[in-house]
């Protein structure tokens, strides 16, 4: 038989067990539920975001296109020139055309195609629209690159780096050139020009180019809406479930007692 002594040692020892386990369910559970949240209010951010961005679109479409020299002064005194429309008069020349890779069209993959126009002393990349891929990834797409000077008009754009599992290297370098992301300052290097800070994503309405299936916003402020409200029901969930792991004993004990004591009488 256990001594008096264990016996008092183990039962010191089992509030202090469970308050160890208490503190570890209010740790778990306040931590898992303020993330839920936290991810519920950045959807919702985000839906606040675009439904900003749509509505610049929206007036910045009802003004007359920019030139370019007015584009740069708006860049150079700090304004956002995001999505600003503008009309271009330059010269495509040279061989150098970037084929940005794994871009889905219709279920097809293909690529967007982005050629330098030289615009008095400025050279800006132009994305002149999307074509198709073949299935065999070492058959790179022949495509002609756009010479003698032009007109038109497009949309500006700030590109936006993605994940990049690895650095683009270029080390042999041969046109067109097969590219995963746009880093204009690497662009600058290979063709030996000084690129502007964005791209010109050209008007759909414009015979240039080839098609252009771009869209200013791919996921709308709608399902960022939906992603929020998901995350806000796993929350809630997730909170619901964890009180119930935590009284719902307690609280069936305390009925099972009630029920016992009204039979009784």
């Amino acid at each position: 038989m256990p001594s008096c002594s264990s016996a008092s040692q183990i039962n010191e020892q089992i509030p202090k067990v469970a308050i160890k386990l208490t503190l570890l369910w209010l740790i778990t559970t306040v931590l898992v539920f303020a993330g839920l949240v936290k991810l519920g209010l950045w959807q919702n951010s985000r839906a606040l975001e675009k439904e900003q961005r749509l509505a610049r679109i929206d007036q910045l479409n009802a003004q007359a296109p920019l030139q370019l020299p007015q584009v740069l002064e708006l860049l150079n005194s700090g304004e956002n020139i995001n999505d600003i429309p503008l009309t271009i008069n330059g010269r495509f020349e040279g061989t150098e055309l970037f084929l940005l890779d794994n871009q889905v069209n219709k279920s097809r993959l293909g690529y967007r195609v982005l050629q330098v126009v030289n615009s008095g002393d400025d050279a800006v990349l132009v994305n002149l629209g999307w074509i198709v891929g073949s299935i065999n990834r070492d058959e790179i797409p022949s495509v002609a690159a756009l010479t003698g000077d032009t007109v038109f008009s497009g949309h500006v754009r700030i590109p936006e780096l993605g994940i990049q599992l690895q650095a683009q290297h270029f080390d042999k370098t041969t046109w067109p050139l097969r590219v995963q992301q746009i880093e204009l300052d690497k662009f600058s290097s290979l063709i030996g020009r000084k690129l502007l800070p964005f791209v010109v994503y050209l008007d759909k309405k414009d015979s240039l180019g080839f098609e252009k299936n771009w869209q200013p916003i791919v996921m709308p402020p709608q399902k960022h809406r939906a992603y929020a409200f998901q995350w806000f029901s796993l929350a809630t969930a997730w909170l619901l479930l964890m009180l119930w792991a935590k009284f719902g004993e307690k609280l069936g004990v305390i009925k099972n007692k009630v029920n016992g004591t009204r039979a009784q009488k």
